[in-house]
């Protein structure tokens, strides 16, 4: 679900925005490594304090036209 609800908010950003999720469950570290991975998006930092996994991406540039 965070990647999800991360994709829908980086729909709405700016180029080079970025964007920090915050999420409890493991197996999102995995979700995000390999959502940036295929999206093109930057996996800036990942953390994890008292359970808390805080991950700050930052939105790809726009492709330019053809």
């Amino acid at each position: 679900m965070p990647v999800l609800k991360a994709n829908r908010a980086l729909r709405d950003m700016l180029p080079g925005a970025r964007l920090r999720i915050l999420a409890t469950d493991r197996a999102s570290v995995a979700d995000f490594q390999s959502y940036c991975r295929e999206t093109g998006h930057a996996l800036i930092a990942f953390t994890e304090t008292a359970g808390v996994l805080s991950f700050l991406i930052r939105r790809r540039a726009e492709t330019p036209p053809s």
